[in-house]
């Protein structure tokens, strides 16, 4: 009997924007400018409630992002609610990643720390990979366009990296973790479908656990992925569900993914 097929499944989040569970259009983020943020929803729930909603649920691989200064105990709340099931990212080092496990995070993603001056450092990812295993490292390969390719964004996704997102990178990264993270920058938070040239790629190209996330806006988006990447790829939701003042409603997302 032949194996069955892996299928992609709806991942969570709680991105933290100054302390604060917001979802937030992911390329209009600044350090230079904060009157270019466009917030499409700010929670009046703290990150403990929906860290345990996501725990009540049963919802595996969920993150934490914190986007920006004044998350850490947002984050840490976080974590404490379900310790050893949520990934933290977010101004994650080798200074801090060991901090940040015993914090309760399963584990930790890391981006702009393995781009110092926006050039991949390999030395960097080899160092931190072997501080803490590579079981318990994810990459954030999240990208913006350029043209028919895709560049890896750091420093909330304002500056692009001279990394492309293409299978040769890909494979040299997960020598050095078990799960990778993309967020499609140029569609995140704006709730208009899935960028679906670049999850048929990943589905191509990936060869350890991955999780896009970006302009999911219907249910119908997890099975659009599972198609595309042969279901090799997850989806995170963020603005479109209806915990987020979206209209996806969340309780029948999770019956969805569980099918």
């Amino acid at each position: 009997m032949a194996p069955e097929q892996r299928r992609s499944t709806f991942r969570p989040c709680i991105d933290l924007h100054e302390g604060q569970v917001k979802q937030i259009v992911g390329g209009t983020l600044s350090d230079r400018n904060d009157d270019e943020l466009k917030t499409n929803f700010v929670a009046t729930q703290p990150p403990e409630y929906f860290a345990g909603k996501y725990r009540d649920n049963g919802l595996e691989g969920g993150h934490v992002i914190k986007l920006g200064p004044h998350n850490d105990e947002a984050a840490r709340r976080a974590l404490a609610e379900w310790r050893d099931h949520l990934q933290i990212g977010g101004g994650i080092t080798s200074d801090n990643a060991k901090e940040w496990l015993d914090a309760g995070a399963s584990k930790i993603i890391v981006t702009s720390y393995l781009f110092p001056g926006g050039n991949f450092d390999l030395e960097r990812l080899q160092t931190i990979s072997s501080l803490v295993g590579k079981d318990k490292l994810v990459v954030d390969v999240s990208c913006r366009r350029r043209g028919d390719k895709w560049f890896v964004a750091m420093n909330k996704w304002q500056d692009i990296t001279t990394m492309e997102v293409n299978k040769e990178n890909l494979d040299m990264l997960a020598q050095y973790c078990n799960e990778f993270l993309i967020h499609a920058a140029d569609v995140e938070g704006l709730c208009q479908g899935v960028d679906e040239e670049l999850v048929k790629k990943l589905g191509e190209w990936v060869t350890i656990p991955t999780t896009y996330a970006g302009g999911a806006k219907s249910i119908s988006d997890l099975e659009t992925v599972n198609r595309l990447s042969g279901g090799q790829v997850d989806l995170t939701y963020g603005s479109s569900l209806d915990i987020f003042g979206g209209v996806v409603s969340f309780d029948e997302l999770v019956k969805a993914s569980n099918q």
